[in-house]
């Protein structure tokens, strides 16, 4: 979706952009040409490999000034406010690298063996495996019912926690078969795959994604508070503030605290519907097909 989120975003030449999650730098090297050389460009990744290979992407594309941030975009605020720096228009691209989803090695994926790892940032200390192997049944229930939405939640932790006791469970097609075995005859008549709703809760749960976003989203307020008292802050008086979200927990999120920052008058929410993907782009990148882009403008850039 990359035209949606560049109107969006209404860059322009000299403005400082943001993107929290750089990825393989697709709408870096695009956002880039639009702020051109007189512009600041600034990037965070959890992955340290995607981050560089996006600023390079994104100097390729444009001489402006760019920055990069390893780690959470949490804790981009935070650094933002010490360099003193203010953002005019700012993503946040919820979903996953499809570089990530696609190397088997990096164990996101269901459709192809490898180490059951799922971690953004490969430094990190719990990976998947270790999830699925010091939580109890109660607490994987709770995270695949949670972060998965999935309705057998109970059913497939036990049977995890079954084979557990014999086996540790190491890898993609061990845990996915695991799922698959707990939908039983449901897992032939299921429109996705049996496994779809369970990788996505341990995804989310290892990587803390949803602690991270409740973060942000913490911190586009305070600033809204801070523009609207007159003090200095990390968001530009009347920067636009992109979220493309992949599920329903993370836009339910997005949703709320942009009709709170409407409701106290903080700032402004275009439009209540979000923007969804054509059906060109869905043929095009089938990945797509749950996006939904939200903006909101944050204070009065008069």
């Amino acid at each position: 979706m990359l035209e949606p989120v560049l109107e969006t975003m209404a860059l322009e030449a000299g403005r400082t952009a943001m993107d929290c999650t750089a990825g393989r730098g697709g709408h870096a090297e695009a956002m880039a040409r639009r702020v051109g050389a007189s512009g600041r460009l600034i990037l965070c990744d959890l992955d340290p490999e995607n981050l560089d290979f996006a600023a390079q992407r994104a100097r390729k594309a444009a001489s402006c000034d760019l920055r990069t941030l390893s780690g959470s975009f949490a804790r981009v605020p935070r650094d933002l406010l010490q360099e003193g720096l203010g953002v005019d228009a700012m993503l946040a691209d919820l979903g996953v690298a499809s570089t990530q989803i696609d190397a088997p090695e990096r164990g996101f994926s269901f459709l192809a063996d490898g180490p059951l790892d799922m971690r953004m940032d490969p430094t990190a200390p719990i990976s998947a495996a270790d999830l699925v192997a010091t939580s109890s049944e109660s607490e994987l229930t709770r995270i695949i019912a949670d972060f998965g939405e999935e309705p057998l939640a109970r059913r497939i932790a036990r049977n995890i926690v079954r084979f557990r006791d014999n086996s540790p469970i190491q890898t993609t097609a061990e845990l996915s078969g695991l799922v698959r075995e707990a939908y039983g005859p449901r897992a032939a008549s299921s429109r996705n795959h049996p496994a779809t709703r369970t990788f996505q809760a341990l995804r989310i749960a290892v990587n803390d994604e949803l602690g991270a976003l409740d973060g942000l989203l913490r911190q586009v307020e305070e600033a809204a508070k801070a523009i609207a008292e007159n003090r200095s802050t990390w968001l530009a008086p009347g920067a636009r503030v992109v979220f493309l979200t992949f599920h329903s927990l993370e836009d339910r999120m997005v949703k709320k605290t942009f009709a709170a920052l409407a409701r106290h008058g903080l700032g402004t929410v275009p439009a209540r519907t979000p923007v969804a993907p054509t059906e060109t782009e869905i043929a095009t990148n089938p990945r797509s097909r749950s996006a939904k882009l939200r903006v909101a403008m944050v204070g009065d850039p008069s």
